[in-house]
């Protein structure tokens, strides 16, 4: 079922409800450039375990409203919040997937966990996705930028790049092309700002606010968000788990979907 919550005044996001109404709830939050649709093979299996899936398309992206302001880690965090309150979730895991991940972390630090029983981390883009001072790991900023350049000069060419980053393990071309769609049905200004934030938004004091458990999933071939991102996090999130995908990249979710399905509703059942 897909309908859309307003946030705040003029800007709705499309949530997909799928599975029992009376199931423990998955929020799932997208990583850039995509939607909730990149998840289509956890909500294939994942109800069939009893579990409620929401899908968020995180504003301007997918068919939620695309206004021109609004990027930034802790607005996209506050949507979240609206979208918990708004379904009257409770006991929620939250998972997020790379820059999901990074605005899932943020919303444990700005809301104080709201909700949230568990925090899963799928190939987060996080503590920082950019290069820094004694942080050897991830994009230079001058490299983020050419991902904003492009976005603005040929989006379509931009991700198809980004598809064949994104996959450690071969993919069809149909699956590809799916892949490049839905990243197109963001807007390209939406697009653009997301990565800003992607390269200036920095997340180490929010660690310390997390919790709760914590399930860390990393495919060690991931070229987007390096595994050392998820072995920092594993070393600064108190008694984190840490799941390790051995031939996965960055889309581990899908490359190892039987696997990772299995490894988050363990995750979750354990904790």
């Amino acid at each position: 079922m897909g309908f859309k919550i307003p946030v705040e005044s003029g800007v709705g996001l499309y949530v997909e409800d799928i599975g029992p109404s009376d199931g423990q709830p998955i929020l799932f939050i997208h990583g850039w450039p995509l939607n909730h649709e990149c998840f289509e093979y956890q909500y294939n299996q994942l109800p069939k375990l009893g579990y409620r899936c929401i899908g968020v398309d995180l504003r301007g992206f997918g068919k939620s409203d695309k206004p021109w302001f609004g990027y930034t880690y802790d607005q996209l965090s506050d949507d979240i919040r609206v979208v918990i309150d708004t379904l009257g979730l409770n006991n929620v895991t939250l998972a997020g997937h790379s820059m999901g991940g990074a605005i899932a972390i943020r919303y444990m630090a700005r809301h104080q966990e709201h909700h949230i029983a568990r925090l899963a981390l799928l190939a987060a883009a996080a503590p920082s996705f950019t290069k820094g001072p004694n942080y050897p790991y991830g994009m230079t900023k001058a490299e983020v930028d050419d991902l904003i350049q492009q976005t603005y000069t040929d989006r379509p060419a931009l991700l198809g790049t980004f598809a064949d980053l994104f996959f450690e393990k071969p993919i069809s071309d149909p699956f590809k092309q799916w892949f490049i769609n839905i990243g197109l049905t963001a807007a390209g200004y939406s697009t653009a700002y997301t990565a800003v934030s992607l390269r200036d938004e920095k997340l180490w004091e929010d660690l310390a606010s997390i919790q709760v458990p914590t399930g860390i999933f990393h495919g060690k071939q991931d070229k987007v968000c390096p595994f050392e991102f998820g072995e920092i996090l594993h070393a600064m999130i108190y008694s984190s788990s840490f799941y390790v995908y051995e031939d996965s990249g960055h889309g581990l979710f899908y490359c190892d979907q039987d696997q990772f399905n299995y490894d988050l509703s363990s995750f979750i059942e354990k904790s």
